[in-house]
């Protein structure tokens, strides 16, 4: 049997109508909304301040541009795929129906590191604005990992926090998804207006000699090709490129999108397209009014920048960090909601398809959600939010979104050459350079990554491999040879 046999394109289409499967209830709006909730959390709050302070400096506003340049291209061929493939699944599906099963299987295994990581790493960052909040409520050593080290050498136990709040979500999640959605909208508007008000009145306190040098210089604190100068700014996208992650957390919901063909693309770039706005504002401001070097300072503005940065430089304001902090733990919960879902949308296809077991794709009978999925998917995530610090965790996601966009880039292409007839309710434009451009803007970002984050990734793939010849290739239902045609040319427009 071929590693690289194909899902026809003619019953991927099948599975999202078929009754007794995903409820469709979302439409443009919410799909934004899902997008934005998704997006801004804490990349903006925690990875604006850790890519300022370790590579680019003020500079850091170039890497966000260089960030979005890549997700802009990368998103173009999600559209197209989400239009066209509505179902579940997302980069998943896509590269099953364009490259094969073992791709497929490997862009799945990636996609753990954005989802399940991801929310794991944003109940650490939501744990750490908490304790702003509230600093003496829960003792440090539960609510810290079991690595950390506190005061007077005090070891941490378990992350608490982190782990009471996925569970919140989790049975939300369980609950459906449009109650998901109609909480999540609510949260975006107030963390949207926060990110605006900070925008607006930190503006007054930006000191223009925290912007020079603009780009950082070679020195003892900053040393390697990617932590100053231009170098810098490519290293610094790759780290803030967690604040992007999320637009394309929109395409798992193709299946509970009522006319996906036309609010699947105006989710996925309408969502992109506010953030970067908003990106490029806030990390000028941000950097503006603290030096970044107190970002790197554990005695500073290390951890919780933006109140540090509020209570410290923006004079009368102290009662805005007050309520940044509020939104920002309102912004976490969405964006670990969102990243949840499509965890748990990747499993239920990867189930459907026989490459996990089917438990991760039965539907609850009333609620019309994947419960055990959900469950399951709970205990793994608590499990890395409550033992694991952020800072290794943080990075990991980075690369897993970045190395699922460069095949998603890559299938647009290689669908177009195999299906041209397909129809297409949304085209990428300029295929083969967008997808090109793509690849090549990606890939530069995962080479900006850190040599052991890398290291980490390619030993998760290895595990990955080895989950997939011992059971999920045995398992999977083109082992059937009806079932196992390489992907037809399909009419269309």
């Amino acid at each position: 049997m071929s590693l690289f046999r194909t899902k026809p394109l003619s019953t991927l289409l099948a599975q999202a109508d078929e009754k007794g499967g995903l409820k469709r209830t979302l439409r443009w709006p919410g799909l934004v909304a899902l997008g934005i909730g998704a997006i801004i959390g804490a990349g903006i709050f925690v990875r604006t301040a850790a890519a300022a302070g370790q590579n680019a400096g003020p500079s850091v506003t170039l890497s966000f541009i260089v960030a979005a340049i890549g997700c802009a291209f990368a998103g173009l061929c999600y559209a197209e795929f989400a239009a066209m493939i509505p179902v579940a699944g997302s980069a998943y599906t896509y590269a099953y129906v364009t490259m094969g099963e073992l791709v497929a299987w490997v862009i799945g295994w990636a996609l753990i590191l954005e989802y399940a990581l991801g929310a794991a790493t944003l109940s650490i960052a939501w744990t750490e604005y908490f304790n702003q909040l509230f600093p003496d409520l829960i003792p440090w050593a539960w609510r810290h990992s079991p690595l950390q080290t506190g005061p007077g050498g005090v070891h941490g136990i378990v992350n608490g926090p982190a782990v009471l709040i996925l569970l919140v979500l989790t049975l939300l999640l369980i609950k459906g998804t449009s109650e998901s959605a109609i909480v999540n909208a609510i949260i975006v508007a107030v963390k949207v207006t926060i990110v605006i008000m900070i925008i607006a009145l930190g503006w007054q306190f930006i000191r223009p000699e925290n912007h020079t040098p603009f780009l950082l210089p070679a020195d003892s604190t900053h040393e390697g090709f990617f932590k100053h100068g231009w170098g810098g700014v490519l290293g610094g996208a790759g780290v803030v490129f967690f604040a992007f992650i999320g637009f394309d957390a929109v395409s798992t919901a193709a299946q509970e999108t009522i006319d996906p063909g036309k609010n699947m693309p105006i989710g996925i770039m309408g969502s992109l397209a506010v953030c970067t706005v908003l990106y490029i504002l806030f990390s000028w401001v941000l950097t503006g009014v603290s030096p970044s070097a107190d970002f790197v300072d554990p005695n500073k503005g290390m951890e919780a920048s933006v109140a540090y940065a509020i209570k410290t430089y923006m004079t009368g304001y102290g009662w805005l960090a007050t309520l940044v902090t509020v939104a920002i733990l309102a912004g976490f919960s969405s964006v670990m909601l969102v990243m949840l879902l499509g965890q748990s949308r990747v499993f239920y296809s990867m189930a459907k398809d026989g490459l996990l077991p089917r438990l991760f794709s039965e539907v609850h009978p009333t609620f019309r959600t994947p419960y055990k999925c959900n469950a399951v998917l709970y205990f793994f995530v608590a499990a890395i939010g409550g033992f694991l610090p952020g800072d290794i965790t943080g990075n990991l996601t980075s690369i897993g979104t970045l190395f699922a966009f460069v095949l998603v880039s890559l299938g647009v292409w290689i669908l177009r050459r195999k299906s041209p007839n397909q129809a297409r309710p949304f085209r990428t434009p300029l295929v083969p350079l967008v997808p090109i451009l793509g690849m090549v803007v990606c890939g530069l970002m995962i080479i900006g990554l850190d040599s052991t984050t890398q290291l980490a990734a390619l030993v998760w793939m290895a595990i990955g491999l080895a989950v997939y010849f011992l059971y999920a290739k045995g398992h999977s239902n083109l082992s059937e040879p009806e079932l196992g045609a390489s992907l037809p040319a399909e009419a269309g427009d």
